[in-house]
């Protein structure tokens, strides 16, 4: 799985106890709807709430993809997550609080519960939370060639509280620069991985312009999307996440400027001298709107 084989730009989490909710995201115009089994769902509602998923991915037609975040692999939840939903299909997994070795466990489970379940082998897709636990960021480089993987992201709050951290933000509201470490060694690790980067969530979500900011700077640092948490976010992350013509047009100038000076190392545009790293930004970019 690489980068350009997931184009999500909106990721909505909606509680897998809510009807009412889940139908809501699917009509929100996400590209993904992340329907949640762990922290929104209290103990007590996660058995009517695995069942609650698994009739909602059952019933679909069409609309966007359904993905499903699972409990942690340490609970005992986790398993009878999987349990309840693998033979409903979902398009992938999300796995909080890991570790490339409990992505591989994951695996191995998924693959036991689709082939006992008559699911295609492998066609349930992971995004991995992958900055939750101190030992969770040393590890985050490990995960080229793992399977299923199609995406990383990052969580500030669960960290904090392992560190024993008060808070993760500054008096400004910036992140912390632990946090921004976990945050930078996310994106490096996907691209390591040659899997999309998903920036986390903005959890004001009355605060569009601040999410304006952030999601226009995740996407200029190499982010691919974006968790959000209530519709009205969903908007702002898809145009936020799409290049504007202008970029198109931009793009489509360097590429053709290279290709009509083939063997060219260097090449100046606009007063702007560019070489082989504009040209594959430039590239990527056309891929992203599939040209």
């Amino acid at each position: 799985m690489s980068a350009s084989d997931l184009s999500a730009r909106s990721w909505l989490f909606a509680p897998g106890d809510s009807p009412r909710k889940i139908e809501k995201a699917s009509a929100s115009g996400a590209d993904l709807v992340l329907l949640d089994l762990e922290d929104a769902v209290t103990e007590s509602a996660k058995p009517a709430a695995r069942g609650l998923v698994a009739s909602h991915l059952r019933a679909r037609s069409g609309g966007p993809q359904v993905w499903v975040r699972i409990n942690p692999l340490d609970t005992t939840h986790a398993l009878k997550d999987l349990a309840a939903i693998v033979a409903a299909a979902p398009d992938g997994i999300m796995l909080p609080k890991a570790t490339r070795t409990e992505l591989d466990i994951l695996h191995h489970y998924l693959s036991a519960l689709e082939a006992a379940s008559g699911v295609d082998l492998g066609a349930i897709r992971v995004i991995v939370v992958a900055t939750e636990t101190p030992a969770a960021l040393f590890g985050l480089g490990d995960y080229g060639g793992a399977p299923r993987l199609a995406a990383l992201t990052w969580g500030a709050e669960d960290l904090a509280t392992a560190l024993g951290a008060s808070a993760n933000r500054d008096a400004a509201g910036a992140y912390e620069f632990p946090y921004q470490l976990a945050r930078t060694l996310c994106l490096a690790g996907a691209a390591a991985a040659n899997v999309a980067a998903i920036e986390t969530i903005h959890s004001d979500f009355r605060d569009i312009s601040g999410l304006e900011r952030v999601a226009h700077a995740a996407r200029r640092a190499g982010f691919r999307g974006m968790m959000a948490i209530h519709p009205d976010q969903v908007p702002t992350i898809n145009r936020a996440f799409s290049p504007s013509e202008a970029e198109i047009a931009h793009a489509r100038r360097v590429v053709e400027l290279f290709k009509a000076n083939p063997g060219a190392g260097t090449l100046g545009l606009d007063g702007e001298m560019l070489d082989m790293p504009h040209l594959k930004r430039a590239r990527a970019l056309l891929a992203m709107v599939r040209e």
